[in-house]
């Protein structure tokens, strides 16, 4: 998995979990930093449909409602807790229209620090978290869906 150069290593993390949680043969990253018409992840049936699209952050309804159109299924992680209360309460009514649309708001204090240049983590998801560890370390971390 490589990291993208504007992204710092908090975010490089939340793209591994959303990974993790969503593992499928089918599920790959995409250009989706640097795309408008792709998911960051997604996944698509062997005929080429959309079956799951993954974005992250405080993103437009315009975005959302192109993703939500496109995709069986849209889930949108967010990661900044303070910054995602405002956008969720901003945004909530709009986004309850969309049947096909899970948020979710990641809890991941200090997993930036699990980041090194070649890993190997152990991941275990359970009751709604998900355990991450490697030789020198252990985090939970929590999700709420919003």
């Amino acid at each position: 998995m490589a990291q993208h150069p504007s992204e710092n290593n908090f975010r490089f993390m939340i793209r591994l979990i959303a990974f993790m949680l969503n593992a499928n043969e089918q599920l790959s990253f995409t250009k989706g930093m640097n795309s408008d018409d792709e998911a960051e992840l997604w996944q698509k049936s062997l005929s080429g449909e959309i079956e799951l699209w993954i974005d992250f952050g405080q993103l437009d309804e315009k975005r959302i409602r192109k993703a939500c159109g496109r995709a069986k299924q849209v889930i949108i992680y967010t990661y900044h807790e303070g910054k995602a209360k405002v956008w969720w309460q901003q945004n909530k009514e709009k986004l309850q229209r969309f049947n096909n649309l899970s948020v979710i708001h990641i809890n991941a204090d200090g997993i930036d620090s699990m980041k090194k240049r070649s890993m190997q983590l152990q991941c275990t998801i359970q009751d709604g978290e998900l355990y991450l560890s490697d030789d020198d370390s252990n985090i939970t971390i929590t999700l709420d869906r919003l």
